[in-house]
């Protein structure tokens, strides 16, 4: 890969500071002070929640010593990397964005953190998140919301739940970083601040060591510059776990096509209308692929696939089983929460197990049909979002609309990526998803890096001057 020479580290993709560090350009303890180093300047931004400077510069340390003596342990070895605040990591905070767990330090290491450990990358700390990851516009007003950079004057939307992920690496604090994605909390974040974010197949990534929001839902997945950081880092993380019976059971080995023809969700089946300049960009996207010789064909889809009711089971699915992990707090008004999530996790009392179990019903019987509807091209398009980041208001409802567009895919158990578009007058960002049936991880991977060449948007970053990060 050839790296032009005027980015400066801080911007690269996690594969070129590999590649930077491998060929000596670098070493793994100076990029991490570097790193280190915008975190503590850039604080204003409040992508973390606990930085382990020491910690992580002794793993970068032990990575620049192996690779002396001539040991790579993994694709991004040496690279720093930032997690999300629901991934235990034994000796430091694990509060989940809330106060309700201020006081909470992990006993024990989540299997996503060992094994980034184990591939030689260097953990540079927690990322701030919405509360008990329940929101997707990344409010967290007891805790701190994460500034979206890319408008240093307004409180927009960094995306959630996986606010402060996104919010790291657009910003440059933090290469590639990780999230949890039960209704959209990667994709959301990525699509805020023109990043890629990848949901992939239930099963692949253990989520032992992860606090839940929804056992029936949470996936793990990477928040990244580029398609390729996500499929590597997918592959250093994936593998049977004990601790998550998920990752044992068999994966689907649906065949791959061999196409380029794309379903494109027919706009009468979209849950939500989206807004005049969100639908001139995504017009201006689908001729981009389309110019790169992408065959697209609009997906009227049967009834059974109803957008804007699959949304709604998804939310039944995670409500009722939130209020399974977490109702106890909900319910005593002594407990540090925010209203709002106090109402959200309190809802999931009022949902029936036969609405419940209903809604699980329907979630096989979706999936399978969208396995059969989907097989025989690369993937399906649609919009991430009706409109780009708002600013956030108080009842957090501006942001509707994400939920809408994201959690379908949820409910589908489809693979999922979201690919950064363009930027809106406003000079806000813009982008899409593709969606592949459950199990067809690699070969959506492999369409999304063509999409991305296709899309052109390039790597713009956000004016960092006003964050004091030049």
């Amino acid at each position: 890969m050839v790296t032009e020479p005027d980015i400066p580290l801080h911007f690269r993709s996690a594969r070129e500071l590999a590649d930077a560090i491998r060929a000596g350009e670098t070493g793994s303890h100076a990029l991490t002070r570097l790193f280190l180093d915008r975190i503590e300047r850039g604080s204003a931004l409040r992508a973390f929640t606990h930085v382990a400077g020491e910690r992580a510069e002794a793993l970068a340390e032990a990575a620049d010593c192996l690779l002396a003596a001539g040991i790579v342990l993994g694709p991004l070895h040496g690279v720093p990397v930032a997690v999300k605040d629901s991934l235990a990591w034994k000796g430091t905070p694990l509060s989940g964005g809330s106060l309700a767990r201020a006081d909470c330090i992990s006993d024990r290491t989540s299997a996503v953190v060992r094994r980034l450990i184990a591939s030689g990358m260097v953990v540079l700390g927690k990322t701030s998140m919405t509360e008990f990851a329940f929101g997707l516009s990344g409010q967290n007003p007891t805790c701190g919301t994460a500034r979206n950079p890319w408008d240093a004057l307004n409180d927009r939307a960094p995306g959630g739940s996986s606010s402060g992920s996104g919010v790291a690496v657009a910003a440059g604090l933090a290469p590639i970083a990780i999230g949890g994605d039960t209704g959209g909390s990667v994709r959301a974040p990525a699509l805020m601040n023109h990043l890629v974010g990848y949901k992939p197949s239930s099963g692949l990534i253990s989520r032992a060591g992860c606090l839940p929001l929804s056992s029936t839902l949470d996936v793990l997945g990477p928040i990244a510059r580029t398609v390729e950081d996500a499929d590597i880092m997918t592959a250093v993380l994936t593998g049977p776990d004990f601790d998550d019976p998920v990752t044992l059971t068999p994966r689907p080995t649906s065949a791959t096509p061999e196409t380029r023809m794309l379903a494109v969700l027919a706009e009468e089946a979209r849950p939500l209308p989206i807004n005049a300049e969100a639908a001139d960009h995504w017009r201006l996207a689908l001729e981009r692929i389309d110019g790169a010789g992408w065959a697209l064909e609009t997906w009227s889809p049967p009834g059974i696939f109803d957008f804007e009711r699959l949304g709604r089971d998804n939310s039944t699915i995670l409500a009722f089983e939130a209020y399974q992990h977490y109702g106890a707090l909900a319910r005593d008004r002594t407990t540090p929460l925010w209203s709002i999530i106090r109402k959200r996790i309190r809802a999931g009392a009022d949902i029936g197990r036969t609405d419940y179990e209903a809604a699980l019903e329907r979630r096989r019987a979706v999936r399978t049909r969208f396995a059969r509807e989907i097989a025989p091209v690369a993937g399906l398009l649609m919009p991430g979002s009706d409109q780009s980041a708002r600013m956030l208001d108080p009842e957090d409802e501006r942001h509707a609309g994400l939920g809408a567009f994201l959690r379908p895919a949820n409910f589908l158990g489809a693979a999922t990526i979201a690919l950064p578009t363009s930027r809106d007058a406003e000079g806000m960002p813009l982008g899409l998803q593709v969606l592949a049936p459950h199990g067809r991880d690699a070969s959506l991977l492999a369409v999304a890096a063509g999409l991305e060449r296709a899309l052109g948007s390039g790597r713009p970053v956000p004016d960092l001057g006003p964050w004091g990060l030049g």
